[in-house]
């Protein structure tokens, strides 16, 4: 039941932020003819275009056409090109979600290492140098760590590519190469955060009484340290699930600097030439995915924490 609630609630949240984000591209103070047409253009042709994209409608008239639209994956088309938006969605959409779901499951892994073996040995060097590097990471811009490894490795080294993206057609190997340096900039912000946050739910979880009763009736510590673990999990599902979403925004950055062909490249693109239809559909997939992240974590949290479920 809470899960439908929970569903229910996610679908509410997003036809809310579609309507702001309708809004909002609609309240430029210049018409969306005149920014694509220019200065010089006659009042002929900006009835024209404003007839042809729908512009001379109310705004709820508008807001229902492309509602529908987008409920039949048809975000009508790009101001600046004419060409239909869904197409550049789906030729850029995987390669953004491959970059940040990679990120994603590394940075994970990585935290939940780190912040583990760490919790074992509480206020003991190692501890201590797993802090001053969090401090590092969240300290330094993606942009420049981004820029530092593509002239001190890929250009030194000459071990993976500078950008751009290899097709999967040309070899798994030299694709995932060219992801390997995106990947670590997109990564390195997160694991200072959710290693540190797996660290201390980790010393909590292992000061517990039932961590005591455990070893008292003889388990082993792997077994200990296993429910420690799970104990340990719920409140870093939650944190995860947002930072999956924000690493779409932390992709504009990347794809930028390695020069992938992703949708936040799209998306950084349409701003730039403000393309309010393309604006308007990159930012709705990407809350989309946001949302159906964090409504996931919830199912997933009241899974490692049953207790969640009754409250």
């Amino acid at each position: 039941m809470k899960a439908v609630s929970r569903l229910f609630s996610s679908v509410l949240v997003l036809l809310v932020v579609s309507a702001l984000l309708f809004a909002m591209c609609r309240a430029t103070p210049v018409s969306p003819a005149r920014l694509t047409l220019g200065s010089d253009a006659s009042v002929e042709q900006i009835a024209a275009f404003n007839h042809q994209y729908g512009l001379d409608r109310p705004v709820a008239a508008q807001y229902g056409t492309w509602l529908n639209g987008a409920l039949a994956l048809d975000f009508g088309k790009s101001y600046v090109t004419g060409n239909p938006i869904g197409p550049q969605i789906a030729d850029t959409l995987p390669n953004t979600v491959e970059l940040v779901s990679l990120s994603f499951v590394f940075t994970i892994f990585v935290s939940i290492v780190l912040g583990t073996v760490v919790a074992l040995k509480e206020n003991s060097g190692t501890d201590h140098l797993l802090r001053a590097v969090a401090i590092v990471g969240l300290s330094v811009p993606s942009f420049w760590l981004g820029l530092l490894l593509i002239r001190y490795v890929a250009l030194k080294t000459g071990w993976f590519p500078v950008g751009g993206l290899t097709p999967w057609s040309d070899g798994p190997a030299a694709h995932l190469l060219g992801l390997v340096l995106p990947v670590l900039t997109m990564s390195v912000y997160y694991i200072s955060v959710l290693s540190r946050l797996v660290r201390a739910n980790m010393v909590d979880a292992l000061s517990q009484d039932y961590v005591r009763t455990a070893r008292a009736l003889g388990l082993s510590p792997s077994r200990i340290r296993l429910y420690a673990l799970k104990n340990a999990l719920p409140s870093l599902v939650s944190t995860a699930a947002m930072s999956y979403g924000y690493m779409f925004g932390w992709a504009l950055i990347v794809e930028q600097i390695f020069n992938l062909p992703g949708v936040s490249r799209a998306l950084l693109t349409a701003i730039f030439q403000r393309d309010y239809p393309t604006v308007q559909a990159i930012v709705l997939v990407i809350t989309t995915i946001f949302i159906a992240s964090n409504t996931c974590a919830d199912v997933l949290h009241g899974y490692l924490d049953p207790k969640a479920n009754r409250t």
